[in-house]
């Protein structure tokens, strides 16, 4: 990515930014507008915040509508994607010029990963943070099965609909059939693909847990799919309820040093170790499945990290596609970045 232009979004009236390859430092002091920033870099990239699913929120106040655009190249295809937002209407999103149907298909054709303070939910979270956190990985990992999570949650709706018709004595227990069926072979086909997933991260997650001083990191998912025996014998359960009690919507994925559950047992500065760890980790697979590293955005990553932990980090972002990185001082990152900038309120400029 070379060239950001916005207009109206968030707190940035007019900006047009060219950006260096490799490692981008942004500075400036808390309220400055860094967040913004990579915000707008990720609506341009992604068709959505990643702090809210209100497009209107991203408008500059006082502004009806807003946009965030950016060009680039992934390898040796130039790129130019243009998110517009609206307080009245949906936002429209195109790219190389054409119109692009959904954020899901923007997404699926650019990648980009973020971390901000709040993601440590997917260590220090329930369960729910964590499945929905591993299949978005899964979608971008593996996109032939990217609608498996979606697919699933659609018959798991149906059949806790069904069961409560029955339950109520509006229809009877053959409505249950067909959305059994498909419970049972979704859920196979969402754990066996959960599996999958995780299992490719497994390398480069604990390789670059160490190297951040997080020691015997694994990701550990034990999971059964439902069959249809075992929802027939919990049936009297399910139709009390009128939800299905067993399957992957219920599933945990423990993220572990050693054998120590994170989420319980880690420290924060462990558990932000291993959000950053899990992002290299995705970073490095999407890059050996499409020959393109996507675009980091790290809001404050460096924070409750040691001197030498932050060079680590620095080393591994600094040395393949380009990342942004936020801090409120140019002291904060250990190595001389690519390219220094310095935010005040509304401005970008060099530092």
């Amino acid at each position: 990515m070379d060239q950001v232009s916005l207009r109206d979004v968030r707190s940035y009236p007019r900006l047009d930014l060219a950006l260096e390859p490799g490692l981008v430092l942004i500075t400036g002091p808390n309220g400055a507008g860094k967040t913004n920033l990579l915000e707008a870099v990720h609506v341009a990239t992604q068709g959505i915040s990643f702090r809210t699913r209100q497009d209107a929120q991203l408008v500059r106040r006082g502004a009806a509508e807003g946009s965030a655009r950016v060009a680039g190249a992934r390898g040796e295809v130039r790129i130019e994607t243009e998110v517009r937002l609206s307080t009245r209407e949906p936002k429209r999103i195109r790219l190389n010029g054409a119109a692009v149907a959904s954020a899901e298909e923007l997404r699926s054709r650019v990648h980009t990963l973020a971390f901000t303070p709040d993601r440590l939910a997917v260590v220090k979270g329930g369960p729910a943070t964590r499945r929905a956190y591993f299949d978005r990985v899964l979608a971008r990992a593996l996109p032939a099965r990217a609608e498996l999570p979606a697919a699933y949650g659609a018959a798991l709706g149906q059949r806790n609909a069904a069961l409560r018709r029955v339950a109520g004595g509006l229809s009877d227990a053959g409505a249950l059939e067909p959305w059994t069926e498909q419970v049972v072979t979704l859920a196979r086909e969402l754990v066996e693909a959960r599996a999958r997933v995780l299992e490719l991260l497994a390398a480069p997650f604990a390789e670059r847990s160490a190297e951040l001083g997080l020691s015997a990191a694994t990701l550990d998912y034990d999971a059964e799919p439902p069959t249809r025996e075992s929802l027939d014998a919990r049936l009297a359960r399910d139709l009390e309820r009128g939800t299905t009690g067993a399957g992957p919507h219920l599933d945990e994925i423990r993220i572990l040093s050693g054998d120590r559950d994170l989420r319980t047992f880690g420290s924060q500065g462990e558990q932000r170790m291993a959000v950053l760890s899990l992002l290299l980790a995705e970073a490095e697979l999407l890059a050996s499945h499409g020959g393109v590293p996507p675009l980091l955005l790290l809001d404050d990553a460096l924070s409750e990290l040691d001197a030498d932990r932050r060079r680590r980090l620095s080393e591994r972002v600094g040395s393949v596609g380009q990342t942004l990185i936020t801090a409120t001082g140019a002291e904060a990152l250990p190595l001389a970045p690519a390219q220094l900038l310095a935010v005040t309120p509304g401005e970008v400029r060099p530092g």
